[in-house]
């Protein structure tokens, strides 16, 4: 199986820390949140992996690949400038290796699950081009939460001060190869989140995983602090 890991953000809110280092090779408990990202792939058969990263951040990659991950079939993609989370999946790999379904992550969460039940679902839903992993969490209202029709998403709505479900996207997917065909026209920067699934929803080809096991996101200094007191806490 393959994956595409989305590593080539800027992480503003944890500036001036990530002008130092990128933002997925924050140290959790010492060890990047990109490495636990790449375990979890690893062991659930995703084994053919790549890596969307700005051109100023190669030389942070190099060194994390060669220090955790040496022998592995880890490719970096990259980019002279951040060209949004739809662009490198779309444009930027080549269609021989996009042939399949593949799972996609954001780089600067912490997720634990069955990722293999996962893929196998969505491979079962009939008419499924994307499916977002969702999790429940207790204070949805800060992130964009799923609106469902059984297990279809009929919209994220982002940031409600009512909001319909506790389940909000995880930043995981699997996506099947024709989601190129969404790509927007002559565009040089674009988003899954608004350029892809509105069109899949609209069409009702996006589906949504309902997943048990644990969700940190760590897209600022607080949430960084809990996710270090916390992640490896069982």
């Amino acid at each position: 199986m393959k994956g595409f890991i989305l590593a080539a953000g800027t992480g503003t809110r944890l500036y001036p820390l990530t002008l130092e280092i990128p933002k997925p090779l924050l140290p959790v408990n010492k060890i990047p949140i990109l490495t636990y990202l790449i375990d979890l792939f690893l062991d659930n058969g995703v084994d053919d992996i790549k890596i969307g990263i700005q051109r100023a951040h190669l030389e942070d990659f190099y060194k994390w690949k060669a220090t955790y991950y040496p022998g592995k079939k880890i490719e970096l993609v990259v980019e002279s400038k951040p060209s949004g989370t739809f662009t490198p999946i779309a444009k930027k790999v080549d269609s021989k290796w996009f042939s399949e379904p593949i799972v996609v992550s954001n780089g600067d969460e912490l997720k634990e699950l069955n990722l293999k039940a996962m893929i196998n679902w969505h491979k079962r839903k009939r008419g499924a081009v994307a499916t977002v992993g969702l999790v429940k969490v207790k204070d949805p209202h800060v992130y964009g939460v799923a609106r469902l029709n059984k297990d279809k998403i009929v919209e994220f709505i982002e940031k409600p001060k009512k909001p319909p479900t506790p389940y909000i996207n995880s930043g995981l997917y699997i996506m099947n190869p024709e989601v190129r065909k969404y790509y927007p026209e002559n565009a040089k920067f674009a988003m899954v989140e608004t350029d892809l699934f509105p069109q899949l929803a609209k069409e009702g080809k996006l589906f949504g995983y309902k997943y048990e096991g644990r969700w940190m996101d760590v897209g600022n200094f607080e949430r960084w602090e809990k996710a270090i007191k916390n992640w490896n806490q069982h």
